[in-house]
């Protein structure tokens, strides 16, 4: 089968030539969306990683959302790519934050120059192959690599600890950076089943408890010297795949408004009661009870459209990259500077929706089976990768001063 003629979806194979293959595939995730709500507040009680979840994903094809059709994909655009995230985070925020190193590695691998490297990797995610790994170190410096690789004999030998490896326990290759004997910086990539990584499942979050955020103990895995490589990237390719892994979190917030807004419907139409002194008989009869859930809908309206206009943005920042076009730094500074607003109020909204939930009912609401405040815990836990204060200041500095310093630095936290 001819990759760049062919896609491989689940058990169909589609031809590129036809214009229905992007929505034979999206019209793939209603169904996988509801297997996966299934049990997602008893996973986060009871802290059960969600494995099935990605084998279904990966059977269904939509890692390989981003590859363009040129290179044998369905060529999804970046607010495809982002309503599934935030479609993935109403059902399971943990699945939705697990994919973030996956879709940031295949942004980066379509946007790169054509080689066989690249073929390659274009070929393992239409295969189905998902990506993550780790590159932050705990107990040393910031940017300080500690991992070692070592010659041994014709390969290498990897060695140390690495943390924040979100979405490594469910993929198929890890990348991880290290500094080799001459003290040079480079990374590898390596299948996740060579012996001496181990995944440590030790995250220990109040929120995104199943992410696998945690920690990759690297006990002299041999590493092929095909498997490594110069850390080196294309400086505007780096900027837009930061701006897209931050809208990454925020679509996984605007997800988890979604869930928001349909437990509180649930709740009130199916447990609640109305208060002592409230003139109605039933809670959903409740003006007040009313007012909370409007107010909640509204916040998800308000964030879902900041996500997909933010979206179209970036993928406007995609298309640049593609063409080379003379407007590439501006529609870069764009998609940062939009990225940075549509955060700071997102924020807002979404902590507010997860502590207003508790409004459209009594002590009852409070009960551990619903779990409600995961809700805010998540939220939270997403909006702590990145501060919220930092990004207020520097739109505010852009404003006032037209400084674009950090807008170019992608805002990396």
């Amino acid at each position: 089968m001819a990759l760049n003629h062919f896609i491989d979806v689940g058990s169909t194979q589609f031809d590129t030539s036809s214009s229905d293959i992007l929505q034979r595939l999206l019209g793939r995730i209603p169904a996988l969306v509801e297997e996966i709500a299934k049990g997602a507040s008893t996973r986060d009680l009871e802290r059960e990683l969600p494995f099935e979840a990605f084998g279904q994903l990966s059977e269904a094809g939509l890692g390989a959302l981003r590859i363009p059709r040129e290179l044998g994909g369905p060529g999804g655009s970046v607010s495809d790519y982002i309503e599934l995230i935030s479609t993935l985070a109403s059902a399971d925020p943990n699945v939705a934050h697990a994919l973030r190193s996956h879709f940031n590695f295949s942004e980066a691998v379509i946007h790169s120059p054509d080689s066989a490297e690249k073929r390659d990797y274009v070929s393992k995610i239409l295969d189905g192959k998902l990506f993550a790994g780790a590159h932050t170190e705990v107990g040393a410096p910031l940017g300080t690599i500690l991992t070692r690789l070592t010659r041994d004999g014709d390969s290498y030998r990897l060695n140390g600890k690495k943390w924040y490896a979100t979405g490594s326990a469910y993929a198929d290759f890890l990348s991880f950076s290290a500094t080799d004997d001459s003290g040079q910086l480079i990374s590898v990539l390596l299948p996740a089943d060579r012996p001496g990584i181990n995944v440590l499942d030790d995250w220990d979050g109040m929120g995104q408890r199943l992410t696998a955020s945690g920690g990759v103990l690297l006990d002299n895995v041999q590493v092929l010297a095909s498997e490594v490589k110069t850390r080196s990237h294309n400086a505007d390719v780096g900027r837009h795949c930061s701006t897209l892994r931050q809208l990454h979190l925020a679509a996984c917030a605007a997800g988890v408004v979604r869930n928001i807004r349909e437990d509180a419907i649930g709740y009130v139409r199916n447990q609640a009661r109305a208060a002592m002194h409230s003139p109605a008989d039933i809670a959903r009869d409740d003006q007040f009870v009313q007012q909370v859930v409007g107010e909640i809908a509204a916040n998800a309206y308000a964030v879902d459209a900041l996500i997909a206009e933010t979206a179209r943005i970036l993928g406007d920042s995609s298309v640049a990259l593609f063409t080379d076009a003379d407007t590439l730094d501006q529609q870069l500074i764009k998609a940062s500077i939009s990225n940075a607003q549509m955060q700071v109020v997102v924020a807002k909204l979404a902590l507010r929706s997860a502590e207003v939930l508790f409004e459209v009912g009594g002590g009852s609401a409070t009960s551990r089976k619903y779990n409600f405040d995961r809700h805010w815990r998540n939220i939270r836990t997403v909006l702590n990768h990145n501060p919220l204060l930092h990004k207020a200041r520097v739109v505010g500095d852009f404003y006032l001063n037209e400084t674009t310093t950090h807008l170019r630095e992608g805002l990396v936290f």
